[in-house]
């Protein structure tokens, strides 16, 4: 399973922003990783720096590489509609990103690693794929025997009201992805169009 293993906060330093789901380290203070940090004279980006920037910002906070990242840009722009926006409902409408907007994991690596390790349910049938697309209805839960390990259980928090495109059931501990979020509802600070025009050079 590729995944980025490396510094989580040293990424969250380069961007200034608790992207990898810990701003633990971000205060007033932070300076860039580096030798220099902060001292260091940094040039004005260019275009195509921002534009790489974001890209790179889209890719850790959503946790894939590379190739992962194309292939779901890929799949936004034969889609109708607006390729940016639609890159970023395929990046939410991910089981595992969706298994942390429900509040089942209290990050979107450990919702990775529920999924994989055979923990979540999509319409009663276990699924361990955590690039999984959910569609409009569909629901997801934990396993019986999973929702009875205290060590899962005990990390439920319960989805943020604010994402109303999924609903959630406390009683059963299940969710339901209703439909693909419009961007405004993302709270993600990601310029999707410089991706976008990133790839179209």
């Amino acid at each position: 399973m590729a995944r980025y293993t490396g510094p989580k906060t040293k990424i969250s330093r380069i961007f200034g922003e608790p992207i990898t789901g810990n701003g633990k380290w971000l205060t007033k203070n932070s300076n860039p990783p580096g030798m220099h940090g902060a001292t260091r004279k940094r040039k004005t980006l260019g275009e195509y720096a921002l534009q790489l920037r974001e890209k790179q910002k889209a890719k850790y906070t959503y946790g894939l590489l590379e190739k992962q990242f194309r292939k779901t840009f890929d799949e936004a722009a034969r889609r109708k509609g607006v390729t940016g926006e639609n890159l970023i409902k395929l990046l939410e409408a991910r089981l595992d990103n969706t298994v942390f907007r429900l509040g089942i994991a209290p990050s979107r690596q450990a919702a990775r690693q529920l999924v994989s390790h055979k923990h979540i349910t999509v319409n009663g049938e276990v699924v361990n794929i955590p690039s999984y697309s959910c569609s409009p209805g569909d629901v997801i839960g934990l396993k019986n025997k999973s929702a009875a390990n205290v060590a899962i259980s005990g990390n439920l928090r319960g989805k943020n009201a604010k994402f109303n495109w999924l609903e959630w059931n406390e009683g059963e501990v299940k969710g339901t992805f209703i439909a693909y979020p419009e961007r405004e509802s993302v709270p993600e600070n990601i310029k999707e169009q410089l991706i976008v025009e990133l790839y179209s050079k």
